[in-house]
């Protein structure tokens, strides 16, 4: 019996089906890819995909626990669904900086509004009032206020000053927010990182409309490029994932790591181009049918634990 892969997956229609296709190809016989199919789950059926590839969970809480369940069955995840659960963007900034990898400053901040299920009282370990000029005179203006948990640049503000930070930060309701130092960027680039040793690079503007944000021209100096792929590289490793892409805003000459925590990237053919889609395209089958032969014992987490000072 062939072993499978199923991909679970969202509104993307490019993607999935090309990738299934090109399993089937490059397995030739002892792999093959399909759209997962799932619905109630009863606990002594399990699911039966050998590899599954998690693209939605993140959206979908049940998909979240169907594919928790599916691991603890024996299937391979990626990206690793118990990890996942537990990250934030926050927690990424402090994996990178103890791996050596530039990140803006960032601030923790509370939750603007009582989060359900809780009020005033459930918060008498928080200081207050916030020390704001202390904030500020951290980070500095401009800043960035996103969610420590979240993506696509959603609930995210650029504000020039105190008012308009303010004004922001009373539109985050009960999310919770990071404060971050905009890194005033000469260069900007995501990198698709795949198996923990796949790397590409390509140039992005985060400022242009989503059909042109990839920049089809120009790739950067072979020393800079260097740098980007041992970034890139050097966080998908710390923190265990296996398909991710990283952002990176080159300032004076330092990648600085802006949002890697991406497990589910976009890889729409109309967006990402021929070349980016091509890539991703063969370098995941390749992944995902060398993961279903050569299965790995479940991890808790990347790389990043044999860093924490010992007592």
């Amino acid at each position: 019996m062939p072993r499978t892969v199923g991909i679970l997956h969202g509104m993307e229609r490019t993607f999935p089906p090309a990738l299934a296709a090109e399993i089937d190809r490059r397995g030739e016989g002892r792999v093959t890819g399909q759209a997962a199919r799932l619905g109630a789950l009863r606990q002594d059926r399990l699911p039966r995909y050998d590899v599954i590839l998690d693209r939605i969970s993140h959206e979908v809480p049940f998909y979240r626990s169907w594919v928790k369940a599916a691991a603890a069955s024996g299937a391979q995840v990626i990206n690793n669904p118990f990890w996942w659960s537990a990250d934030d963007k926050f927690l990424n900034n402090i994996i990178a900086q103890a791996a050596g990898v530039a990140v803006p400053k960032t601030v923790l901040l509370p939750h603007k509004e009582h989060p359900p299920n809780t009020s005033a009282d459930s918060f008498i370990n928080l200081a207050y009032p916030i020390d704001w000029s202390d904030v500020f005179s951290y980070l500095g203006f401009p800043i960035f206020l996103k969610p420590a948990h979240g993506g696509g640049w959603r609930d995210v503000y650029r504000v020039a000053n105190e008012e308009e930070f303010f004004a922001a930060y009373d539109q985050t309701r009960t999310l919770c927010m990071m404060a971050q130092e905009a890194i005033i960027f000469s260069e900007y680039f995501r990198c698709y990182v795949l198996g923990r040793d796949r790397v590409r690079v390509m140039r992005y503007d985060p400022a242009a409309p989503p059909a042109r944000r990839y920049v089809r021209e120009g790739g950067p100096p072979q020393a800079l490029l260097q740098r980007l792929e041992r970034d890139a590289l050097t966080l998908c490793r710390e923190l265990g994932y296996d398909f991710n892409t990283v952002e990176l805003a080159v300032r004076d000459g330092v990648p600085y790591g802006i949002d890697f925590m991406n497990p589910a990237p976009d890889c729409d053919s109309f967006s990402v181009g021929p070349d980016n889609f091509e890539w991703v395209l063969r370098n995941a089958a390749e992944l995902l049918i060398d993961r279903a032969l050569r299965p790995r014992p479940v991890e808790t987490a990347g790389a990043w634990p044999r860093r924490l000072p010992t007592a």
